[in-house]
């Protein structure tokens, strides 16, 4: 029931991870958006981890 919701989770997840990446090897880079980049990625992983108990229940 829950696994095409924590798939999606995942992706974005995975998604914010390269977005972080490549901010992170830019000559200039912008730290405010990786501190943003950063706080969705523990947020979702937050859901991830709520989803992944709800499934294992």
């Amino acid at each position: 029931m829950y696994t095409a919701r924590l798939k999606s989770l995942q992706e974005k997840h995975t998604s914010i991870d390269t977005q972080i990446e490549i901010e992170e090897n830019r000559p200039y880079r912008n730290e405010v958006l990786i501190r943003m980049l950063k706080k969705q990625k523990l947020l979702l992983r937050d859901e991830i981890m709520e989803y992944d108990t709800l499934e294992a229940a």
